[in-house]
Formats: C-alpha cells, structure tokens, sequence
C-alpha cells in the first residue's frame, strides 16, 4: 500500500439501519486523517490525499509510538470546553506549521481513530470489520498511556446508537456511522457503509469554479444525484481555503452545469458541504469544506 490511499466513504441516509452484524461508530466533526508510521517516522493524509503532517505535528508525534508498518484511518478533532470543535479543527488545518505548533500547545489535537488499514505483517483492508476492530484495538492498546490517539466508541446495539444520536450531539457529534460486520474497507463512496447526520447537507465534490482559482467566486459541485450546480458567492473563509487547492488542480477546460451555466472545470479532490434544501435549486449554498 502505497501513500496517499483512497478512503473509504458512507452514503448518506435518513435513519439508522436495522437488521443483524451492524456495528455503529459516533461521528465527530474533525477533518478526516489516515496515519502512516512508516519505517522512519510518520506522515499524515488528508481526505483528499494530501499530506497534512505540518499542522498536525502532535498526532504525529504520538504516532511514534505504533508499531512501523501501521497505518490507521480517523479522524483529528480539537476539544475546546468539552465540545467538539470543527472550528477549531479547521483553523488548525489552515494554519502554517509556526501557527499550529502554537494552536497544539494551547489545544492539542486528538486523532479517533476508527479503522486499521495496514499493519506490520502488511494490507488488512480486505478482512472484515470486526477482525479490523479488533486489530485497531490491540494496536492502541501497546500506546502509551495517556494517548491522544483514541479509539472510536463503537456498539452493535442499534438503541444504544440511537440514544447518541439523539442526546450527544450538544458535545460535537455529528451523527452515526454504521458498518456491516462482514464488511471490507473499500476505497470511495460504498452503499455498504451509512452515515446518519444531524445536520441537513450533503456532501459534494467540487468539479470548477468562476473567477480566477486564487479568487473564485462561486464554486461548480457535482450533487449526491449527478447534477452540476454553481454555488452562491462563496465568503472570504471558503476563498481562503479554496483558492491554494484550486490554484494546483488540472483544468480540464470549459464546462456548464445541468442549468447551463458556464465554469471552468477543475480535477480539484474537494469535498464540500452543501445545504441539502439548496439542491434543487440552480444555485446551491456551501457551508464548509470537508
């Protein structure tokens, strides 16, 4: 296995899944991070593939502490007075490697970790999750203690999982992810794996833009049902998060949405957040990156 990996995604659904062998994991709202302790260190990944080891040298440094060869799949959140904060997270993520060195000694991160991809004897993502489970267990349980890399809270009492979903989410949870037991780690979006979120968005890749790629203006995604829209006028925030991405991606020419309105089309790796209510419509509102 070879860095970056793709990583495997849920599809979005309504309400919990019922039925045997489901197993169901707390969503918290971090950025997405695989780490890689490789033979002579560790790398962190984004979502996307990028690496991200400069603004989360914290987690990385905890990983120095697993076994060479393992590689595990999470999530890096920041905790500030108890809750959860994507916020916080996210200016993390944005910041140069001076900044979040100084953010770390005032809010250190926490890596939750939910799945392991990879250890010494090499590739597990084929084995089912339950044997992935509890491997990801046997590995976090040889760190150090205190870690701030962490198991997931996982159950396979779907009750159990409902009453997080409905009581938790006050403290940065975002909603419930379920999984099949039998069930592999397979890179992209699978039908397999369901999330369930409080909040009313939906996910959406970015495939262009208008205006320059250092100032765009809006934002053209692809929706969860095929379709192209144009974002509303994106603020200041998203430009900033954007606009380096957007800057390094291939440009595939012209292109028009499902409306008919003309961006330039970009392979960017961007997820964005989009307001599920908006989707209908010629223009959708985005809310953040993912």
């Amino acid at each position: 296995m070879e860095f970056p990996v793709q990583v495997a995604l849920a599809t979005l659904v309504p309400t919990l899944p019922e039925g045997p062998r489901w197993h169901f994991e707390i969503k918290l709202d971090g950025h997405r991070t695989v780490l890689w302790r490789t033979a002579e260190g560790v790398r962190l990944q984004a979502r996307s593939g990028r690496d991200v080891t400069a603004p989360w040298t914290d987690l990385a440094a905890e990983g120095m502490a697993l076994p060479p060869g393992v590689v595990l799949d999470g999530e890096a959140v920041v905790v500030v007075d108890g809750v959860v904060s994507f916020e916080a997270a996210q200016a993390r993520a944005a910041s140069s490697p001076a900044r979040a060195a100084r953010l770390a000694e005032v809010q250190p991160a926490l890596l939750i970790v939910w799945d392991v991809l990879a250890l010494p004897v090499g590739d597990v993502r084929a084995r089912p999750y339950e044997w992935r489970r509890a491997a990801m267990l046997d590995v976090l349980a040889g760190l150090p203690s205190p870690t701030r890399i962490q198991a997931v809270s996982a159950t396979d009492d779907r009750e159990v999982a409902q009453a997080w979903y409905d009581s938790l989410r006050d403290t940065g949870v975002e909603g419930v992810v379920a999984k099949p037991g039998g069930s592999p780690y397979r890179a992209g979006r699978s039908s397999g794996w369901q999330k369930i979120r409080h909040a009313e968005t939906v996910d959406a890749e970015v495939v262009g833009y208008t205006g320059a790629p250092l100032r765009p203006r809006t934002l053209a995604v692809r929706l969860p049902d095929g379709r192209t829209a144009l974002s509303q006028r994106i603020g200041a925030r998203l430009v900033a998060e954007v606009a380096p991405l957007l800057a390094t991606a291939v440009v595939a020419g012209r292109a028009r949405t499902s409306a008919g309105d003309a961006y330039t089309a970009a392979a960017t790796g961007i997820t964005v957040e989009v307001l599920a209510g908006t989707t209908r419509h010629a223009v959708c509102t985005v809310t953040r990156v993912r």
